[in-house]
């Protein structure tokens, strides 16, 4: 053993020899375990002999964080060095009263800065502003806390938060939450950032109904009341729940807004209520108490009086109610119209009315003119002279009317434009009352105006979608009738385009009205008033992102449902639209007891027991098929006779011949040679006067018309 005093073994010359390479590989390459160098630095006492077994583990100095710390070049040790002749295997500490104390020994650590995020400071305040407002039920000092926090962009964040901070509250909360959001909507937060704090609160119900038992139930009532209070448009409901997964608690919440709380008669005043016993007063009691008051102002005249109920109302963010329905009242009472801007004259020298509310409440109505022309067929001319009054006089800000102007909503209109919305609109009120569809198509003809046709279809179905099925019913069967009748299907498509363009404003009156512009549009692809390649042109037409693209797809999706025609022409339910359903199947009854033998004049009086000349063209449709089908030319026969006697007219053949014509490519699925046959069919109808040469032409062109192909 005396040989190897003083020297190292062999296995021990080994090990150092990996110690020593493993410290080079962890110089470098930092990111290397630092275990490595641990487990094989070897310590051999000075002077000392070699231990004979065992590998001593390297003393290294580390910080709390773990980080190996760099020791002093003073034989004190570094990568692959031996140690000083004092170290010992206990832990030294260091002793900042030593007289040779360096701070350069210390451990280094690393500080971490706090970095300060701007949304967690905004969240952090408009907490407090909340639980401010939910102490105090000051309005008025929220809206100014929340206006003067700045950050505007967060401002969805916020109504997250006083939703979900109110949801777990009592009612009188919830009820106090819902009216700062109506106080606040597009004064301090616009309409686009309620609908996207709104998303947010749906993407989050998950996380919600893991504290609140009944989240669901709490957020679908907030979500139906910000519906009733006009703070989201029933749109909404729609565009979000194609955004959500179909098993979130978002798209539950959906789904309880729309059938629990919207769609229940007498809704408005039920949602409005549920809340009940809290101290402030509900946005829908506001409006009736302003209705009162106006009604009374009017009746006395007392300016002075009328201005002291508006100030006890307590509610000066909803003022530009109080302007809608008085220019509303002054629109619908003539002579009451000077008190109405003596009223509002005086209120916005007072003060009492602010000019951003009075610039509101203009606002709001010029929005809605169209639907209050269909009551007030005047109301965009009293509109547009009562702005330069207010203007002139001071109380309404000039830049108004230049906003108008921007927005191309208050341009002058064509006077017979005017004149023909005002004389359609009692057309079709005589047609829901008398059913004459005859008549009403006499009287668009003495209108003599076939160049606002578009116009015509969107009346009757606004004034219809604000009605009962059966007026409903009426109008999709008078589409039928106007159909080459009068219309062309470019009409039609122009027609229901307006209709899906204006679509968020109408849903503000007709709460299901994507709905049921949805069932119009798919109806009238039923009815071969419109064909499927249709839909794709109206959407086309469309601005991108809008809701009448959503009711186009909605439209479709019905159209493509098992047994859609049976229950679309049933959509409405009875009413004089279940004629066109049992048509169709008179006509087939009365052309298959014809083919097998019938007789020409008792097939023709059938026809005209109908009594819907305007749907003949259907007649001309299935008997065409029947005759491509059974190779019997028969049915020209009837054809002819129908066209003889009168009682098929050349546009009802234009019409059938038309709408065989753009089906060809499916009716040849079934009948291999159906082109040939109508080519036929064509040029013997050309020769018997049924169909203009015009036609024929038409026809030489090998694929069909692009507008109405299928």
């Amino acid at each position: 053993m005396a040989s190897t005093e003083g020297f190292l073994t062999e296995e021990q010359r080994e090990t150092l020899k990996i110690a020593t390479q493993n410290a080079e590989v962890l110089s470098s390459s930092p990111k290397s375990p630092t275990s490595l160098l641990s487990e094989h630095y070897l310590k051999v006492p000075a002077g000392g002999k070699a231990p004979n077994v065992g590998i001593a583990v390297r003393h290294v100095r580390r910080s709390h964080s773990g980080k190996l710390v760099r020791v002093k070049k003073d034989g004190a040790g570094g990568k692959g060095t031996w140690g000083k002749l004092l170290d010992t295997d206990v832990e030294s500490h260091i002793d900042r009263n030593d007289p040779n104390y360096d701070s350069g020994e210390e451990p280094y650590q690393l500080v971490g800065a706090t970095i300060s995020d701007p949304l967690d400071d905004y969240k952090k305040a408009v907490a407090s502003i909340i639980e401010e407002y939910f102490s105090t039920g000051d309005v008025e000092v929220a809206a100014s806390d929340l206006r003067e926090l700045g950050s505007s962009e967060y401002h969805p964040y916020f109504i997250k938060r006083l939703v979900s901070m109110a949801m777990d509250r009592h009612d009188k909360e919830k009820e106090m939450a819902s009216v700062l959001l109506s106080a606040l909507y597009a004064d301090v937060i616009s309409p686009d950032q309620i609908r996207d704090g709104f998303v947010i609160l749906l993407e989050s119900a998950d996380d919600l109904a893991v504290d609140i038992l009944d989240a669901v139930d709490i957020l679908a009532l907030f979500v139906a009341r910000a519906v009733v209070d006009d703070i989201l448009p029933p749109a909404f409901l729609t565009r979000a729940k194609k955004t959500l997964p179909a098993s979130s608690k978002g798209f539950q919440v959906i789904q309880t807004a729309e059938k629990s709380y919207l769609s229940a008669p007498h809704h408005a005043e039920l949602v409005e209520r549920r809340w009940g016993g809290s101290t402030h007063i509900t946005v829908e009691e506001v409006k009736k108490k302003i209705a009162d008051l106006l009604r009374e102002y009017v009746e006395s005249g007392d300016a002075f009086e009328a201005c002291r109920c508006i100030r006890e109302l307590g509610v000066s963010f909803f003022h530009h109610e109080v302007v809608k329905r008085a220019l509303v009242l002054a629109m619908e009472i003539r002579t009451a119209e000077p008190l109405i801007l003596k009223l509002l004259k005086e209120a916005a020298e007072e003060g009492l009315i602010s000019s951003s509310q009075m610039a509101k409440g203009f606002a709001r109505l010029e929005e809605s003119l169209d639907d209050l022309a269909l009551d007030i067929p005047s109301a965009r001319n009293l509109f547009q002279s009562i702005v330069p009054v207010a203007i002139s006089e001071g109380w309404l800000d000039a830049s108004f009317m230049k906003s108008l102007g921007e927005d191309g909503r208050v341009q002058q209109e064509d006077e017979k434009v005017k004149r023909y919305k005002e004389e359609v609109v009692t057309i079709i009120h005589e047609y829901f009352l008398s059913d004459d569809i005859p008549e009403l198509i006499r009287s668009l003809e003495d209108l003599g105006a076939p160049e606002f046709n578009p116009i015509f279809l969107k009346k009757v179905i606004t004034l219809a979608m604000d009605r009962k099925n059966r007026e409903k019913e009426m109008a999709s069967v008078l589409l039928s009738a106007l159909h080459i009748e009068i219309f062309s299907t470019e009409d039609i498509v122009n027609g229901f385009v307006m209709l899906l363009e204006s679509a968020e404003d109408t849903a503000l009156d007709i709460l299901d009205a994507s709905n049921e512009l949805a069932l119009f549009l798919a109806r009238a692809v039923i009815d071969d008033v419109l064909a499927p390649l249709n839909l794709e042109e109206i959407s086309s037409k469309l601005p991108p992102n809008c809701s009448g693209s959503e009711t186009v797809r909605v439209a479709r999706s019905l159209i493509a449902a098992r047994h859609a025609g049976e229950r679309l022409l049933r959509c409405w339910g009875g009413g004089t639209g279940w004629a066109v359903e049992d048509a169709k199947d008179k006509i087939m009854k009365l052309l298959e007891e014809y083919e097998s033998g019938g007789v020409v004049s008792e097939a023709c009086q059938c026809i005209r027991d109908l009594g819907m000349p305007f749907f003949n063209h259907e007649v001309v449709k299935k008997a065409l098929v029947m005759a491509m089908e059974k190779k019997n030319d028969r049915m020209l026969d009837l054809l002819q006779e129908c066209f003889s006697e009168g009682l098929i007219t050349t546009n009802q053949m234009t019409k059938g011949f038309t709408r065989i014509k753009d089906g060809l490519d499916d009716l040849a699925l079934d009948i291999p040679n159906a082109k040939e046959k109508f080519t036929f069919y064509v040029e013997y109808a050309r020769k018997k006067g049924w169909l203009l040469p015009a036609f024929g032409s038409c026809v030489a062109d090998a694929s069909p018309l692009p507008a109405v192909a299928t």
